[in-house]
């Protein structure tokens, strides 16, 4: 896994670098060469955040980490991608049964880790890619939203599914 890591309003230094390609090292186990990792690290005032996302061949993973301290934020990050890729495991072996991209014999099992959720804060364009309801609920999970824009391959129509305030998924059709 190649780990591309971007700095906004400072400049990591080679330390932090190398610390995060070390920590990343650990994730890298579970995927193929050609999968990049992008990790970028931001300033504000007193604040620094940390945001990563992992593109499987179409499978995201996401985790956003702010404080005081980068070192813990990696951490906590590479905790949380573990988390999900163990939450998913038996979803994501479905998906990608004739793809090597993801090691699933190195996943660990499955954890009754609490999943925390994190708000949409911009808009961001993207492609829309072709898949059924159920996929798109595990796409929206990975990435930690509370809801995702597909194009359902059963109706051929952009879709939206989101989670609801109880807890449970609400799936979004337009009608002509």
């Amino acid at each position: 896994m190649k780990v591309i890591i971007t700095s906004k309003n400072f400049n990591a230094s080679e330390h932090l670098k190398d610390t995060i390609e070390k920590k990343f090292g650990r994730l890298g186990k579970y995927f193929s060469d050609d999968i990049v990792a992008n990790v970028t690290l931001a300033m504000e005032k007193e604040r620094q955040t940390m945001e990563t996302t992992i593109n499987a061949k179409g499978t995201f993973f996401r985790a956003e980490e702010t404080g005081n301290d980068m070192y813990v934020a990696v951490d906590s990050i590479i905790d949380k991608l573990a988390s999900q890729m163990s939450r998913f495991k038996t979803k994501l072996q479905k998906k990608h049964k004739e793809h090597k991209e993801v090691m699933f014999a190195e996943l660990p099992e499955e954890k009754d880790a609490e999943y925390e959720e994190v708000k949409v804060v911009r808009s961001k364009k993207f492609e829309i890619a072709p898949m059924h309801a159920d996929e798109a609920i595990m796409q929206m999970e990975l990435l930690g939203h509370n809801f995702f824009v597909f194009l359902n391959m059963e109706t051929d129509n952009v879709n939206v599914v989101y989670k609801r305030k109880d807890g449970s998924f609400g799936l979004l059709e337009p009608t002509y």
